[in-house]
């Protein structure tokens, strides 16, 4: 199953407002369905990767049923506050011993916010207020899972977590099903950050080095007006460009990514519209493949390009295909 995302709101208006509608912190984390079957725990990304050996600390989540399907985000709290990077470094660790190593130094906590199946029987067609309250009640003291409050007042939430530095306020409408996959109207998203998921397409080296990252060229996957992918004659995928990203990849963080560039193979230009030659040189083109967020102050009318765009964190949970449906 697909998860349901939501629309991005007005942020003119805001959340909206009255009994309708219920509101939720916009957790920085990375989206996991909890599946549970036979005593069996799976914890699947977005791109339906099982990553449950990566968090065994979510391990409780086995025992609560037989059978079970939750919706919600898995967060590193750094400092009280949600740290991306931290979560992608524990989602990337494949070894048993390294995730029960970092359980304990760098726990994560699954903030759970939809039930979705138990016992055999599909909940997806109920109300949300009704999952909400099954929810609360099946979820009492388990291990390294919360499930987050719910407010009444959207437009002091927004406030308030702008003033607390976290990400934003997803608003839910009270009846509203759940629809695998769909991105609907019945939640709305009002994040205070710009982020974009990006496709990597290339990289350039830093001036002044002979093979330091210095910045990686972005873009989006088209598609051919029917909702299919675009992709050239090879099968490869056709980005349309968004502009270089530089800035956010000093230290660390630069040199991880070029790790992972370093593995994805090269291939021929791969976005649909040229690019100055100044901008293009010293660049090496690669196969779309690697999913990063950049936060931003939006894209340029006219030249599509994102403005003052910095890297923030490779997702390793989203393929260069879902970027189609997950974009607002």
């Amino acid at each position: 199953m697909r998860p349901m995302l939501a629309t991005p709101g007005d942020a003119r208006t805001g959340p909206p407002s009255g009994p309708s509608w219920a509101h939720e912190i916009k957790w920085d984390g990375i989206r996991v369905l909890a599946d549970v079957r036979d005593g069996r725990l799976r914890l699947l990304t977005r791109g339906e990767r099982d990553i449950a050996v990566a968090l065994p600390e979510l391990r409780a989540l086995a025992g609560v049923a037989q059978d079970l399907l939750l919706d919600g985000e898995a967060v590193t709290m750094i400092a009280g506050r949600p740290s991306f990077s931290h979560v992608v470094d524990r989602v990337h660790t494949s070894s048993p011993t390294a995730a029960a190593q970092l359980a304990r130094t760098r726990p994560v906590t699954y903030l759970v916010f939809d039930l979705l199946r138990l016992d055999g029987m599909d909940l997806t067609g109920l109300p949300w207020s009704a999952r909400r309250s099954a929810l609360e009640d099946l979820l009492r003291d388990v291990a390294g899972v919360q499930v987050p409050p719910v407010y009444d007042d959207g437009g002091q939430l927004l406030a308030a977590t702008a003033e607390q530095g976290l990400e934003g306020v997803v608003s839910k409408r009270r009846s509203s099903t759940y629809q695998p996959g769909s991105r609907s109207t019945d939640w709305l998203k009002f994040p205070h950050r710009d982020h974009l998921s990006v496709v990597v397409g290339g990289w350039r080296v830093q001036t002044g080095t002979a093979a330091r990252l210095g910045a990686v060229h972005v873009g989006l996957p088209l598609d051919d007006g029917t909702g299919t992918v675009l992709r050239d004659d090879a099968g490869r995928l056709r980005l349309t460009y968004l502009g270089r990203v530089g800035s956010g990849l000093a230290g660390r963080a630069g040199a991880q990514l070029q790790t992972l560039l370093e593995q994805v193979p090269p291939v021929p230009y791969p976005f649909t519209t040229d690019i100055p030659r100044p901008e293009s040189a010293g660049s090496t083109w690669l196969e779309p493949r690697v999913v990063i967020d950049v936060a931003s102050l939006g894209i340029t009318p006219g030249l599509g390009r994102l403005r003052q765009p910095s890297f923030q964190g490779v997702r390793p949970d989203l393929d260069p295909s879902d970027l189609l449906e997950v974009q607002p």
